[in-house]
């Protein structure tokens, strides 16, 4: 079968064009911008990319066209395909139809942490030699690939409540019906496509009606949000991971786990047994919750707990987790995928704890859909409270940056160029400090930027770090 992907570069459709060449279809695609890393990785996989969307690619031979969820109405290519009745469908109808029809399905589904706690369950399996397929939106570093294709009953999928595509406003998680879900925590999130939380809920609700009887839904026992989802209708049983494990949804048993040392290693217990311990260098609760979830899933599709507790101690974690990227003089340059309120939060807590009192310097470009709409401006503030100094790149925004900022005083400037960001970087930045990226995006390569100008400013060597496995939210 020939595949054309509407949309091939993003990272989910990027992984779907991988998964369909690993089964032994033609693939080709196109997309607005066809760059490195992912038109890299594609065509090393002799899949041939278009730039752009011209309605000629019509006549590309293509059995069926998967379309992406950045496609809208308008778009050449696809006002092409519909006026001439040409087939076809969305990249989560096509994975369903084609690969997750015959699997045993482990989605994990959250507003945080989805990315960190696949690459986690995923790595699990594979360590106790089960060799799951995965699709994940990012690279987990155990594998050094975002979407892989096995011939194991298992596979693994990143459960996004994004919508499917412009002609399905399901969220795409409704295709995958999962045999074991992950609910890490629910909150608002997609303001582009949700006008409120409980719109959100629906589409969870929705999920929660897809897994089976015989299945398992591992629950975050700390989110009152998914006890309204499960208020709608529960058919299938519940594990509780986390504190306040007292909901009727679940029990007082669960899944928890103690407080970490120095280091970062701590026990796992199950209705208060001792399961083992994990020990690995990542930092934060919320890894430690997301740990929880993996180990209590892998145990449903059969590794015993004491295996995947284990397996934490050869795991490394996902690129862009509080990556750190370089130091020069002293300055240490981390990247972190960070992009919401909460996230931002988590990630600042986890790294004030690793760092002491040295001082933090926070960059934001809030890039999301979400915040570029400015819903959470006002949650920015406290979120950023961790932060020695915040600069913002708030070139894109449709609101003021700064007025939204005003809270944090003295400490918090913006920017709307990024060469400027950089040079003030290099002039407050001084040895023993720590600067963090946090971006959904490219960020216009300001990382690199950064070193290379203190490189400069110096006249010292880079320091380059390009697996670090402490970890932020996903």
């Amino acid at each position: 079968m020939h595949l054309h992907i509407l949309g091939i570069c993003g990272t989910f459709m990027g992984g779907i064009a991988a998964i369909a060449r690993a089964a032994g279809h033609t693939v080709t695609g196109c997309d607005a911008n066809v760059y490195p890393p992912m038109s890299d990785q594609l065509r090393a996989l002799g899949i041939d990319l278009i730039e752009g969307y011209d309605a000629k690619q019509a006549d590309i031979g293509a059995d069926i066209f998967v379309v992406g969820n950045v496609v809208t109405r308008g778009n050449p290519l696809m006002e092409a395909l519909l006026e001439r009745g040409l087939p076809y469908t969305s990249g989560p109808q096509w994975l369903a139809d084609n690969v997750l029809k015959d699997k045993w399905v482990l989605a994990v589904a959250g507003t945080h942490g989805k990315t960190t706690t696949s690459a986690m369950l995923a790595w699990i399996l594979e360590d106790a030699r089960m060799h799951p397929g995965f699709l994940i939106g990012g690279i987990p570093q155990n594998f050094g690939m975002s979407a892989r294709l096995t011939d194991s009953p298992f596979f693994v999928i990143e459960a996004d409540e994004y919508d499917t595509a412009f002609f399905d406003k399901r969220s795409k998680f409704v295709h995958y019906r999962p045999r074991t879900v992950i609910l890490n925590n629910l909150e608002y999130d997609h303001a582009d496509i949700f006008p409120d939380l409980a719109a959100i809920e629906t589409q969870f609700h929705h999920l929660v009606r897809t897994v089976p009887g015989n299945g398992l839904i591992v629950a975050n026992g700390m989110d009152a949000n998914l006890d309204r989802v499960f208020e709608r209708g529960l058919w299938t049983p519940v594990e509780r991971f986390g504190a306040g494990q007292n909901s009727r949804f679940g029990g007082a048993s669960g899944w928890s786990a103690g407080e970490s040392d120095a280091q970062g290693s701590f026990d796992v217990f199950f209705n208060s047994t001792l399961q083992g311990r994990v020990k690995w260098d990542l930092i934060g609760a919320h890894n430690r919750m997301n740990a929880l979830a993996a180990i209590a899933a892998a145990r449903h599709a059969g590794v015993p707990a004491a295996a995947a507790v284990d397996a934490f101690s050869r795991f490394e974690n996902v690129k862009r987790r509080l990556e750190i990227r370089g130091a020069v003089h002293g300055i240490t340059v981390y990247d972190d995928f960070a992009h919401h309120p909460t996230a931002i939060a988590t990630t600042l807590e986890g790294l004030r704890r690793k760092v002491g009192r040295a001082r933090i310097l926070a960059v934001l470009e809030p890039r999301s859909n979400t915040m570029k709409l400015g819903v959470m401006k006002a949650a920015l503030p406290s979120s950023l409270a961790d932060a020695d100094q915040v600069y913002c790149y708030g070139a894109t925004l449709g609101w003021d940056a700064a007025e939204a900022l005003a809270p944090l005083g003295d400490k918090a400037r913006v920017f709307d160029n990024l060469d400027r960001l950089v040079s003030q970087l290099v002039e407050d930045a001084r040895p023993g400090d720590h600067v963090l990226m946090m971006s959904n995006g490219g960020f216009g390569g300001i990382h690199a930027k950064l070193l290379d100008a203190l490189h400069h400013h110096y006249h010292e060597d880079i320091v380059l770090s390009p697996m670090h496995r402490y970890g932020g939210y996903a």
